[in-house]
């Protein structure tokens, strides 16, 4: 189900447009937004100094069962960690670079709606 803004533009598409600008001004540079394959989709591939920077984007409109950071559980986990693979093999890359996985929370109804970025969110890159 997508969520349409008063725009009409996707409120997952918003939420990483912003997490891209922001991670952008952090000092990561893009290098794929949206990479899909079977074994699933990564949000944003960004650069930082020599490590790969796999990204996940989560917003969370409902705080009542859990936050944003919070739904990427270890099913999830397994799903990024499987697509992450296979853009390494794509791209020639396996074994030739570091790599890690953060996570980007934006809870909406949050004031300001911050963002939380959890650097080697689950510890396996």
């Amino acid at each position: 189900m997508s969520f349409k803004s008063q725009n009409g533009v996707d409120r997952g598409q918003q939420a990483e447009q912003r997490a891209e600008a922001y991670l952008q001004t952090q000092g990561l540079s893009p290098r794929a937004r949206n990479y899909r394959c079977k074994a699933g989709e990564i949000d944003l591939v960004m650069m930082q100094d020599q490590t790969l920077v796999f990204v996940e984007v989560r917003l969370r409109s409902n705080r009542r069962f859990a936050g944003a950071a919070e739904t990427v559980d270890w099913r999830k986990q397994q799903k990024l960690i499987r697509a992450a693979q296979h853009y390494l093999q794509r791209h020639g890359l396996t074994d030739k670079v570091a790599c890690r996985f953060d996570v980007l929370a934006i809870d909406a109804n949050a004031p300001d709606q911050p963002l939380t970025w959890l650097r080697d969110a689950f510890g396996t890159a």
